[in-house]
């Protein structure tokens, strides 16, 4: 199970549009794309990450875990801000964005992982993957020997630097913290749900790419 976990992480945070941004080869297409795509995306992720401040609220033994997944919540506002600047920026119309299936099939899996019947470790542990997929992909494309155009050093910077990095360490921390104190039964959920993440993290950088 590590193997294949490693493997998909790999997979998830050095796709090739990801790392056709950091060489900067990448088709300003396919950027467009994910720009809509992901707008349209996070519009769904506000209510899931609302649900895990929920649960959070109701199951966590420390009171911290709050302050961190509030300050997730409300910078998701500035987040939405930021992509309909840039949307308008490159001219992509995102009130008739078509919902490609690998992003309606993401959207349905937050859906279920706000069932209340879903256990705070495995919600927090989700929430975390998502978010350190981004961080490491971007922060990718800023390293030194990069060759990501000027005019996506903002988009890669958004979520490759180091003070996001520093909030989805904190969000890693709330999650082994849970992990370890979970049952047999929720640790083999949250294991299936971290590989779903990054399965559909894939998926969607694979239709950004227009590889699917």
């Amino acid at each position: 199970m590590w193997a294949k976990k490693h493997l998909l992480y790999t997979g998830a945070t050095r796709q090739p549009f990801i790392l056709s941004i950091r060489d900067g080869s990448v088709d300003l297409s396919s950027f467009k794309r994910w720009l809509g795509q992901d707008y349209v995306f996070v519009r769904e992720f506000v209510p899931f990450v609302a649900s895990v401040l929920i649960k959070a609220s109701k199951k966590s033994d420390d009171g911290n875990d709050m302050e961190v997944i509030l300050g997730g919540l409300a910078s998701l506002n500035d987040e939405i801000a930021w992509f309909k600047s840039e949307a308008s920026k490159w001219d992509v119309p995102l009130s008739n964005t078509v919902v490609h299936k690998a992003n309606q099939n993401y959207r349905r899996f937050l859906e279920n992982l706000m069932l209340p019947e879903v256990d705070y470790a495995v919600a927090i542990t989700a929430f975390w993957a998502i978010e350190a997929v981004y961080q490491e992909s971007f922060a990718h494309c800023l390293e030194d020997g990069s060759k990501t155009p000027s005019e996506l050093q903002d988009t890669c910077q958004r979520w490759g630097n180091e003070g996001f990095g520093e909030y989805c360490r904190s969000l890693q921390k709330i999650a082994n913290r849970c992990l370890e104190k979970a049952s047999s039964d929720v640790l083999t959920k949250a294991e299936v749900t971290f590989l779903r993440v990054l399965e559909h993290e894939v998926e969607f950088w694979n239709m950004s790419h227009g590889c699917a």
